[in-house]
């Protein structure tokens, strides 16, 4: 009776926490098909005409536009710099290895503001830029970059080193070894990697307030919009968008996740 009134807790506790967490998303998506301006119960008649309105909205659509580029970019550049540092960092001796990941995982801790400011001075203080889409990718990458080194560092640390060692001793230079070794086992990280520095790239708000010029990233853009009552319905669209699209991808790295364990456990990793 114990272990069944637990488990009862335990069930009631999750089932909250779920709803608490995802009602105000799934809000989001009821109200983007409500035909009113306010967000507000009870609802008026249902329709679509603010994802018509979404589409056809210019500053909206080149926001979206700047921010995929941007996201995706970043996502590349990122995920080949934390490629090398984690390879780098598991499968090389380096004096003050310690010393120079925690260098790399700074941005984890430190507030996202303080870089921002800080890479706003030294653009227009000691280089003497303007703020432009290359700041933002800028600021982006460095944020990314320790996302990207701990999702592939934990990756290349999940197989057996034996298997590159076993690629050299058969004749394969060091370049053909991590092309045909490590890369396949560390592709589930890779795309991992990849899914998350675009994730992260994209909602990111601070860097891009700071450090953006003519080109508005999507998430400033947003902000930007929720002053104005009219303009939320659609934003609302967008957001419901967003929702699906980022269920997909979610599904799809958990797939990629699901497919690298299966590799691994039938080479016996």
């Amino acid at each position: 009776m114990v272990g069944k009134a637990k488990y009862d807790a335990l069930f009631i506790y999750g089932v909250a926490y779920l709803v608490f967490i995802y009602a105000p998303v799934l809000l989001i998506v009821l109200f983007s098909f409500n035909n009113g301006l306010y967000v507000a119960f009870p609802l008026k008649e249902m329709t679509v005409k603010w994802y018509a309105e979404m589409v056809n909205n210019p500053g909206l659509t080149k926001a979206l536009g700047v921010s995929l580029r941007i996201a995706a970019f970043v996502s590349v550049v990122s995920t080949i710099l934390g490629v090398l540092a984690a390879k780098a960092v598991t499968r090389y001796y380096l004096p003050g290895r310690a010393a120079i990941t925690f260098t790399i995982m700074l941005p984890l801790v430190i507030p996202t503001i303080v870089f921002a400011i800080g890479l706003l001075i030294i653009l227009a203080k000691f280089l003497g830029l303007q703020p432009s889409t290359w700041s933002i990718i800028a600021g982006h990458v460095l944020l990314c970059v320790p996302f990207s080194m701990a999702v592939l560092i934990s990756r290349l640390q999940g197989f057996d080193k034996n298997l590159e060692e076993a690629s050299q001793d058969l004749g394969e230079n060091a370049w053909q070894t991590f092309w045909r070794v490590t890369f396949p086992l560390a592709m589930p990280g890779i795309v991992a990697s990849f899914l998350l520095c675009f994730t992260t790239s994209f909602d990111e708000y601070l860097m891009a307030a700071f450090l953006s010029g003519n080109d508005t990233t999507l998430p400033v853009y947003i902000y930007s919009q929720l002053r104005f009552p009219q303009k939320l319905p659609g934003t609302l669209a967008l957001g419901s968008c967003i929702l699906v699209v980022s269920f997909v991808i979610v599904t799809f790295a958990e797939y990629m996740r699901r497919r690298g364990v299966n590799s691994d456990q039938g080479l016996g990793i």
